[in-house]
């Protein structure tokens, strides 16, 4: 059998030389705020998603990804495929999941939600029943993260990546996830100050499965709303209840488990 030029290869010593030269690369994703590039691209009629990292950085937060994903398998989360070790780096293959991200920001470009034809946009006018079956998805992907033990960390809607065609939510990008409860090392935690919590900005705060249900109860408001200023909330006064509960700012008045907030969620 011919070996596989992404999946049964090791090491190779310049990644974007070497997709280059296998495939066909036909979306470039250069100016991450992750520091990142990656590509899709053709191979033998199959698309791919490829993320290489070269600075320290970078490649710290791949190692992250491979853990993550040894632990934590989802219907809902793109799947890690195989990873590539690089002169510089390392390089992880997914599955090219069809679907447009909610948000995407870049390192020279942000903005965009509230434009007419953005993804966010056209999701959040979306039937309410298709809305609650995406945010239905979401929820449930983060009973398997707490069932493995991790916390949720930069998760934001640059993490969704939805569907129009078929109707289906699916996460990825979950790099930053990490074995919880931990201590802040650093003044704050990547991610979006739209979903984080108030622990996430304070050196040594404890970083627990509380603080993922802050993260959660962020998106079911903000992805229920039909606009950036939360002036246009399309859910129910319990649903409005459960959101509040759930992103307290003091962390002991939250829920205590994803799973009591998804109990919560689902009897509202």
């Amino acid at each position: 059998m011919t070996p596989h030029p992404l999946l049964d290869v090791v090491h190779v010593t310049t990644f974007d030389a070497y997709v280059a030269d296998i495939g066909t690369i036909f979306r470039t994703f250069a100016d991450q705020d992750s520091g990142c590039v990656s590509y899709g691209v053709l191979i033998d009629g199959r698309k791919w998603f490829v993320k290489n990292a070269s600075t320290p950085a970078t490649v710290s937060s791949l190692r992250r990804a491979v853990g993550v994903h040894q632990v934590v398998t989802h219907p809902a989360i793109a799947p890690l495929l195989h990873s590539i070790s690089t002169d510089e780096g390392l390089a992880l293959v997914y599955p090219w999941v069809p679907g447009e991200v909610l948000y995407h920001p870049t390192r020279t470009r942000s903005g965009g939600r509230t434009a007419p034809h953005s993804p966010m946009a056209r999701f959040r006018g979306l039937p309410l029943p298709e809305v609650h079956a995406a945010l239905d998805t979401v929820l449930d992907a983060h009973l398997a993260v707490e069932a493995a033990g991790l916390v949720a960390v930069d998760l934001y809607d640059g993490c969704m990546l939805y569907n129009f065609d078929e109707r289906r939510m699916s996460l990825c990008d979950l790099d930053e996830y990490r074995w919880g409860p931990f201590t802040l090392d650093a003044d704050r935690l990547p991610g979006s100050s739209r979903y984080m919590a108030p622990e996430e900005f304070v050196r040594g705060a404890v970083i627990d499965i509380r603080t993922t249900v802050f993260n959660l109860g962020r998106a079911l408001r903000l992805l229920l709303d039909a606009g950036d200023e939360e002036d246009q909330w399309r859910g129910t006064r319990n649903q409005l209840t459960v959101i509040q509960r759930a992103t307290a700012l003091d962390a002991q008045g939250r829920f205590p488990t994803v799973r009591s907030l998804v109990e919560a969620w689902h009897a509202a």
